[in-house]
């Protein structure tokens, strides 16, 4: 009687598992420590599950797949089962019923309804998860600022260098085109009129209240989510972060706070500075297309311009760096064993990110403006 057999095989995104033989009681001895093994260590992956080579199975056969499955998915992976046949099939489903979660067998992964279900699934499956992890860095926050000598401001100051000051050049860049566009757009427009002054108004309340976060938070999405996805991926994949936790080390503690806390400081001081080179390069227009110097244009924006609303940009800039750094972190740590998964959840990082972003800014926007703010 053949032997029964299990074959791994790990590809781009997919673990499979290729079962062979008779899978019967006086067979499994062989596979299964390699089974269990195997099932503890996958963590957060597809698995294709293929059963076409089995010729029967008995009780502690399908006992055995079922705890194999039951430990995939507690690791978090999603587990697709084919080629079972009809008689295999209803003798798991017999068995499963008091034992493990509901299997899913495959019969059409090409079906856009299966498609959909599954991209829905995943999408709330990771929404929770994220609700998950804000919620264990809050607990660790308070936490921290319970216990002061346990915040590492060595690292949140290096992070502070990373993604604040290094992003000096690039924001100031930004900025500056973004006062020259407006500033430009909006004195093509006021010429005809003769209300050149009113280019003042304009340009510093857009810059200050609105262009200026948005713009900023935007760079350090792509500057910082996407570096901190991929730096806590990198450490997931070289398992120095299972080693931080068998040494008793906390990775939220260590690994998303600095960089949480360094974005929080960092964000209103680079908006500040946005702001301040935004206003330059609407000035420089101002003084070239409507003759208004600069000395006009800065006792204009004393008088005219409340202050209210380059609070309220600075306001909404912790808010922006606390989103960044807590979706980069996140999608970090849901980088897999594969070297693939680095950019996949890197580009995702910067994406949700960007989103966020701009969903926070014009929830903030509405809840202003119903206030009359």
């Amino acid at each position: 009687m053949q032997e029964a057999e299990i074959k791994f095989k790990q590809e781009k995104n997919k673990f499979i598992i290729k079962s062979i033989g008779y899978w019967k009681h006086s067979n499994l001895t062989k596979i299964i420590d390699k089974i269990l093994q195997t099932s503890q260590n996958i963590k957060k992956i597809d698995i294709l599950w293929d059963f076409k080579n089995v010729i029967e199975f008995d009780s502690a056969g399908i006992m055995l797949v079922i705890r194999a499955i039951y430990n995939f998915r507690k690791q978090g992976c999603s587990i697709t089962i084919i080629n079972l046949k009809d008689e295999h099939k209803r003798l798991l489903i017999f068995y499963r019923k008091n034992f493990s979660p509901r299997l899913e067998i495959e019969k059409n992964r090409d079906s856009i309804f299966y498609k959909i279900g599954k991209s829905t699934i995943n999408y709330f499956k990771s929404f929770f998860e994220f609700i998950s992890f804000v919620g264990e860095n809050a607990h660790f926050m308070l936490y921290t600022l319970l216990h002061p000598l346990q915040f590492r401001f060595k690292a949140t100051i290096k992070h502070i260098d990373t993604s604040g000051v290094k992003a000096l050049p690039i924001i100031a860049l930004t900025a500056f085109l973004i006062g020259v566009v407006i500033a430009y757009q909006a004195s093509t427009q006021l010429a005809k009129f003769g209300a050149n002054i009113f280019i003042v108004e304009m340009v510093s309340i857009s810059v200050f209240r609105e262009l200026a976060p948005l713009i900023t938070a935007i760079v350090i999405a792509g500057r910082s989510a996407s570096s901190y996805t991929a730096e806590i991926g990198t450490m997931k994949i070289t398992e120095e972060i299972d080693a931080m936790r068998t040494m008793g080390f906390n990775p939220h503690l260590f690994l998303v706070l600095p960089r949480l806390f360094a974005l929080f400081i960092a964000m209103p001081l680079l908006v500040f500075f946005a702001d301040v080179i935004g206003l330059i390069g609407g000035m420089v227009v101002a003084n070239f297309a409507l003759d208004i110097t600069y000395h006009e244009f800065i006792n204009r924006m004393q008088s005219e311009v409340p202050i209210k609303h380059l609070l309220i940009g600075l306001i909404k800039a912790p808010f922006f760096g606390i989103i960044i750094a807590l979706i980069g972190s996140f999608r970090g740590f849901q980088v897999t064993k594969s070297t693939d998964s680095i950019g996949k959840y890197t580009t995702i990082s910067v994406v949700n990110a960007i989103f966020w972003v701009i969903a926070c800014d014009a929830i903030f926007s509405v809840i202003l403006t119903e206030i009359g703010i």
